[in-house]
């Protein structure tokens, strides 16, 4: 398990990386936070399931995994964003936050959910 969660760590960096850099370009044009955190999570999250899928997990990317990792990590970034706009939070917190989240509830969610081995 910790060699899972250590794979998955490693693809987070550069996946955060991604998400980060597509949220400040989005939010220094203007964009709401809660826009610009789900936008940036579609971007970033194609790269993160696809090397998690592979490399992590050594699993079969299918279109039925895909959509479960988006649609609940989607819901992830869309709650935190939606929660930042509504307390007015720094969007260096909401990212921060996003961060963290998504890294554990991802995590788990995958293994358990996405990935699962059938025995």
């Amino acid at each position: 398990m910790l060699k899972l969660f250590t794979r998955y760590s490693s693809v987070g960096v550069i996946n955060t990386l991604i998400h980060w850099l597509v949220f400040a370009g989005l939010y220094a044009c203007g964009t709401r936070q809660s826009l610009a955190n789900i936008l940036a999570f579609a971007v970033a999250v194609t790269f993160s399931f696809f090397v998690n899928a592979r490399w992590t997990f050594k699993a079969e990317a299918t279109t039925r995994r895909y959509m479960f990792y988006v649609l609940f990590m989607g819901t992830v970034a869309a709650l935190i964003g939606w929660t930042a706009d509504k307390t007015h939070t720094s969007p260096v917190v909401t990212l921060i936050v996003f961060s963290l989240v998504s890294l554990i509830s991802g995590f788990i969610y995958s293994h358990y959910i996405v990935f699962r081995v059938k025995k």
